[in-house]
């Protein structure tokens, strides 16, 4: 036989054979024991939280309570996020699987933002999104956000949602 016939049965068993990834994957959780210490409250998260639950209680719902383990969870993706230099959802499905393992959490969701400089800035780009906007305005309980500057002092910011 020719070794041409072969040529299509074994470049599908040499690509079935190897596999090339440039994303890891670590564990699916972010475990509670290695999420980090969050920093404090810086005063543009505060307000970003009082804005989101002022827009909130203007639409008749009820206002969210602050959460550590969220506020943990959010840093450690707006740190990756100035690591990387990019605005991403990348990973979103292991801060969920921590936040329902570790904050009893029965539904996730996520904002994330680059480049504003102020509260107000950011919670209008989001309210003027309609996914975003459904996030501030879904059925949820708890809430928290990280906002973190680059070395250029952009800020990034990741704001979780969640129901318990």
């Amino acid at each position: 036989m020719k070794p041409t016939k072969y040529l299509p049965i074994m470049a599908l068993v040499a690509l079935l054979s190897f596999s090339c990834s440039t994303e890891n994957f670590p564990d699916e959780t972010i475990d509670s024991m290695s999420l980090p210490v969050p920093p404090a409250a810086k005063t543009i998260e505060i307000e970003i939280l009082e804005l989101i639950n002022a827009h909130r209680i203007n639409e008749g719902l009820e206002p969210l309570n602050n959460h550590n383990t969220i506020k943990a969870v959010a840093f450690t993706h707006t740190d990756y996020m100035v690591e990387e230099d990019n605005v991403s959802h990348d990973n979103f499905f292991q801060r969920q699987n921590s936040l329902i393992n570790n904050a009893s959490a029965t539904s996730v969701s996520e904002n994330v933002a680059y480049a504003f400089s102020s509260a107000q800035s950011v919670v209008n780009a989001w309210l003027n999104s309609e996914g975003h906007r459904e996030n501030i305005e879904g059925d949820y309980t708890d809430f928290d956000i990280s906002a973190e500057q680059n070395e250029e002092g952009k800020w990034y910011f990741t704001n979780i949602f969640i129901k318990r």
